[in-house]
């Protein structure tokens, strides 16, 4: 595997995710890193090894056969989505109940929805599709990857047990936020009955604890960790920009 193989390989499959405190308490692990894993005798499963190894606490993966690599590799509580594209929907992420059922059978700890206003294949709206999978596995932990405040509470009054800010940004409604929206996790936190984890535009420490501040039970930590162009970028433009 070559290095650009080695970078485009984690760019593609993995999370790293950093929770905070509180969520080591829920999960009852110590603070620190969580890694997803992927290809098949690969470095992914290596790679979760070594979020563990630097005190991760959990991870966040995409795929069934990702999630089962990782468990067999590391003793970790995994936060599971599955991606896939339908026609008609820009919803990706486990976005019917067959991926549902997937996730569920291999075992993830949290099982992450996308939680926004657009419908689903079916018709269903977020809150819909949470209240069926709480009525169909009434046990199992959901994440609801949401983007606005309106979509946050309808998902978290719908039952799930926490609302991440992972799609703030990234729909119609929420368009041009590039950078993480601290008054929307504060707002979150004061208002919503779910529990908050802020993912999306993490890009520095510095902002992760300002997250944390902003009242986060946890947080989200993605291509800031796994994606070295974009790491290198930070530093290549930093240097340029003492030139110009």
């Amino acid at each position: 595997m070559t290095i650009a193989d080695y970078g485009f390989a984690i760019w593609e499959t993995f999370y790293v995710t950093l929770l905070s405190t509180a969520f080591s308490l829920v999960i009852g692990l110590p603070l620190g890193v969580l890694m997803v894993a992927g290809e098949e005798g690969g470095v992914m499963p290596l790679m979760a090894k070594a979020a563990a190894m630097s005190g991760a606490v959990g991870i966040r993966a995409n795929t069934v056969r990702d999630i089962t690599q990782i468990k067999q590799v590391v003793d970790l509580p995994v936060i599971g989505i599955i991606k896939k594209d339908y026609p008609g929907t820009p919803m990706y992420i486990t976005v019917t109940m067959k991926e549902v059922d997937e996730l569920v059978a291999c075992g993830v700890d949290i099982l992450a929805v996308q939680g926004t206003g657009a419908l689903r294949p079916d018709g269903s709206t977020s809150a819909e599709f949470i209240r069926a999978i709480k009525a169909k596995y009434p046990d199992q932990l959901v994440m609801a990857d949401c983007d606005n405040f309106e979509n946050a509470m309808a998902c978290a009054e719908a039952g799930a047990d926490f609302v991440g800010t992972t799609m703030r940004g990234y729909t119609p409604e929420t368009q041009g936020i590039n950078d993480i929206d601290f008054e929307f996790v504060h707002k979150l936190a004061v208002e919503c009955p779910a529990k908050i984890i802020a993912e999306g535009h993490i890009h520095y420490p510095e902002q992760a604890v300002k997250a944390l501040e902003a009242g986060a039970f946890a947080l989200v930590v993605g291509g800031a960790i796994t994606r070295p162009a974009e790491i290198t970028a930070r530093f290549t433009g930093a240097i340029n920009a003492m030139h110009k």
